[in-house]
């Protein structure tokens, strides 16, 4: 029990932190096909189409209290020039903290040339964060001396973020930040400074389409991460796209892991794919890796498509 807290401990302390450390967000391994949870700009969607996505990570398997991490999104255009959407993330690190953010997005997209458009878009919501505490100890057999501590937390927090995106149907490049309004989790108690900050976070995003013949793709992406407070992280992939159907990748997360991405075009509507990260830095004693799991699924509610060749979304 006391090796249990010692790991939720860690955790907890390395994701919301104490003595005003920056808390991260989520990372995501599949972050290409996850860009309406961090950027509120991302519309590629067709209209009559509405874009369901949903991803599941369990990150550092085999260690106590790790983070697993859910998303989902839902996004549409309603005319040539608007695109609406919802977001979800709920964030979960050792049934201690609970984080649930729900967002409602909007894009307004500008169509430079027949082959790129802008987008600009924002987001507003609520963030939800819980903590248990009920049956934490810091040392084994003893309750905790730390006032931080002594009492659960259940509070609920106003959000809103910004983004652009600029595509064409060969490349993206996206800025965003998702989470503009700073919020301390845990506050001054008995005259003891420990606080957990929410702290904005500034997701900058790319990724290029080669084709290297009629049935072969390379798709280079990156993803660079910076908050106050933490190191900049920052995500490289490149996988390959095999007839449409299937895509298989390697990607690199800088100090942190070495990823392996597959993913699956079941039917026209449905892609599925899995992500597996071997971790590289000193918590790769502690786990046996990280997985994600992913879904998109493409609702043709008006039957458009129907009778002619849509152009294949890369992104």
């Amino acid at each position: 029990m006391k090796k249990t807290y010692k790991y939720i401990l860690t955790v907890v302390t390395l994701c919301f932190g104490l003595i005003t450390t920056a808390q991260q967000d989520p990372q995501f391994t599949q972050y290409m096909y996850n860009h309406s949870v961090i950027n509120p700009a991302y519309a590629t969607a067709t209209e009559g189409v509405i874009n369901f996505g949903a991803l599941y990570r369990t990150q550092w398997v085999g260690l106590e209290g790790a983070p697993q991490t859910g998303t989902f999104f839902a996004h549409t255009p309603i005319n040539e020039k608007m695109e609406v959407g919802i977001s979800f993330v709920n964030d979960n690190i050792g049934d201690v903290v609970n984080e649930n953010n729900i967002f409602a997005d909007y894009a307004y997209v500008l169509k430079l040339s027949e082959k790129s458009k802008l987008s600009f878009g924002i987001k507003a919501g609520l963030t939800f964060f819980n903590t248990d505490f009920s049956n934490f100890s810091l040392q084994s057999g003893n309750a905790s001396t730390d006032v931080a501590f002594n009492e659960n937390i259940s509070k609920t927090f106003p959000n809103a973020g910004i983004g652009t995106f600029y595509f064409t149907d060969k490349y993206y490049v996206g800025l965003s930040a998702p989470n503009l309004l700073t919020s301390k989790h845990i506050e001054t108690e008995n005259g003891i400074v420990s606080t957990g900050v929410q702290d904005i976070h500034m997701f900058l995003t790319g990724g290029y389409v080669f084709n290297l013949n009629p049935k072969l793709k390379l798709k280079p992406a990156f993803m660079a991460k910076a908050v106050r407070g933490a190191p900049l992280a920052l995500d490289l992939t490149a996988n390959v796209l095999i007839n449409n159907r299937i895509e298989a990748g390697i990607g690199y997360r800088l100090d942190d892991a070495i990823s392996g991405l597959v993913n699956f075009k079941v039917t026209p509507e449905l892609r599925i794919g899995y992500a597996y990260d071997y971790t590289t830095s000193n918590l790769g004693n502690f786990n046996s890796g990280s997985h994600e799991i992913m879904i998109l699924y493409n609702l043709d509610f008006l039957n458009i498509s129907k009778g002619f060749d849509r152009s294949p979304r890369f992104f």
